[in-house]
């Protein structure tokens, strides 16, 4: 095989390579025993004309296009391989020649990944992480417990108050016309939540139970319904109960309550405080790394990122999560109508973090090369046995899964990150 890459702009070009008698040969084969099952012809039975006959009464070029298709992946990755470019594109075929007799000769148009200019990726500055935990950290960990402990009580002909929970029954109009959706029986509402369209909560407090009002509120104009989009409304409400939390108390009998490996609120604190430093600890590791590499690719140079990368990025990422929507029993158009959004809107959502990560994988890519970083047996093992580990599978279906090649690309991005973030110096 002859392979020939010529570029047509910054990251676009022309391939160029034949494919050989032998090969094709293998292809017409293919093409013939696929078409000659189904094949009548007078003097033979059914599926079994001969190669020769067929040749003489349709041609040997009738099944060029089949055995184009049966033999062009394996050429085309040949040729791509020969050549050393890195398509990042589907390939678009155009075909120079197919004389009979002769080798083939095959164009593809690719767009291939960009050249990336490497800055300083090693002894890096980020910013020193905050890692100490004090005792308003505590004492906030232990006043989010107490809220969730807190029980509600009834007032008794005592207005309501923000924080407060008010159990209500309500119906929105837009004029005379109530509207879809917006009424309520029994509705259970923590005042100061925001749970409500901005103006509705704060209308409630000062009411007592037994109370009936008009609340009057605007709807946003990017509200998801665009048949109430920024329209003025009034809910009719009523108040039916107002209730107030009651915190336990901070000692060692709710200690022990919130948690039964405590004997006192001081083991409780000490305890909190110990699972507030190793979180601490692991975000600020979180936010070292992240600063190294960010920086590292912001050093870097990028010739022309190709909108393809992005593109196909944007909807793996898509893809992933609307995935996770099916699986919580969410399906697309259903996400979609919830959310008063569009496919369009959700691909706007993905695109900056996309363009980011291509670009972060392009420039780790390139240390990798600059490096020289390998992965040999010994690492490929260790790896699989951590993915087994990570995913409580066996060994062997982690293998089934994911390729070496695969696994030794993962091993040497891992490397090239550790030292870029292993390297990168606090100040």
């Amino acid at each position: 095989m002859t392979a020939n890459f010529e570029k047509t702009g910054t990251n676009d070009g022309v391939l160029t390579f034949s494919i050989e008698r032998a090969a094709i040969e293998k292809g017409l084969t293919t093409a013939f025993n696929k078409v000659k099952k189904n094949l009548s012809v007078p003097g033979f039975r059914k599926g079994k004309v001969s190669r020769t006959v067929f040749n003489r009464m349709y041609g040997e070029e009738a099944l060029y296009e089949d055995a184009l298709n049966a033999v062009l992946p394996e050429a085309y990755e040949a040729a791509v391989k020969e050549a050393g470019i890195d398509p990042v594109s589907q390939p678009k075929i155009d075909v120079d020649s197919m004389e009979k007799g002769k080798d083939w000769v095959i164009k593809a148009e690719v767009t291939v990944k960009p050249e990336v200019k490497l800055g300083d990726y090693k002894e890096l500055e980020v910013p020193k992480q905050d890692t100490e935990v004090t005792d308003e950290d505590v004492d906030a960990r232990l006043k989010r417990e107490q809220e969730a402990q807190a029980e509600l009580v009834i007032k008794e002909d005592e207005a309501a108050a923000n924080g407060d929970t008010v159990v209500i029954d309500f119906e929105g109009f837009i004029g005379d016309e109530a509207f879809e959706g917006g009424k309520g029986e029994n509705y259970s509402l923590e005042l100061g939540s925001g749970s409500f369209i901005p103006g509705f909560e704060e209308q409630l407090v000062g009411h007592k139970a037994g109370e009936s009002l008009d609340v009057v509120v605007t709807f946003p104009e990017d509200y998801q319904s665009e048949d109430l989009a920024g329209k003025e409304a009034t809910f009719k409400v009523t108040i039916h109960e107002v209730k107030a939390k009651e915190l336990p108390e901070l000692d060692d009998d709710f200690a022990k309550d919130v948690d039964d490996e405590v004997e006192s609120l001081a083991e409780l604190k000490e305890k909190y405080r110990k699972e507030l430093t190793e979180q601490k600890a692991e975000a600020a590791k979180e936010a070292h790394d992240e600063a190294a590499i960010q920086k590292a690719v912001e050093n870097a140079e990028i010739v022309d990122l190709p909108h393809v990368m992005v593109h196909d990025e944007v909807h793996r990422s898509m893809d992933e999560f609307l995935n996770n929507m099916q699986r919580q029993g969410i399906n697309p158009d259903m996400y979609y109508q919830l959310t008063g959004s569009t496919e369009e809107d959700l691909h706007k959502q993905f695109e900056g973090e996309a363009e980011n990560r291509v670009k972060t994988n392009l420039v780790v890519e390139a240390i990798v090369k600059a490096e020289k970083i390998t992965a040999d047996q010994e690492d490929i093992t260790k790896e699989i046995k951590e993915l087994a580990e990570m995913y409580q599978m066996p060994e062997d279906k982690v293998k089934s899964v994911l390729t070496e090649d695969m696994l030794e690309h993962d091993i040497k991005m891992k490397k090239a990150i550790e030292l870029v973030t292993g390297t990168a110096v606090e100040k």
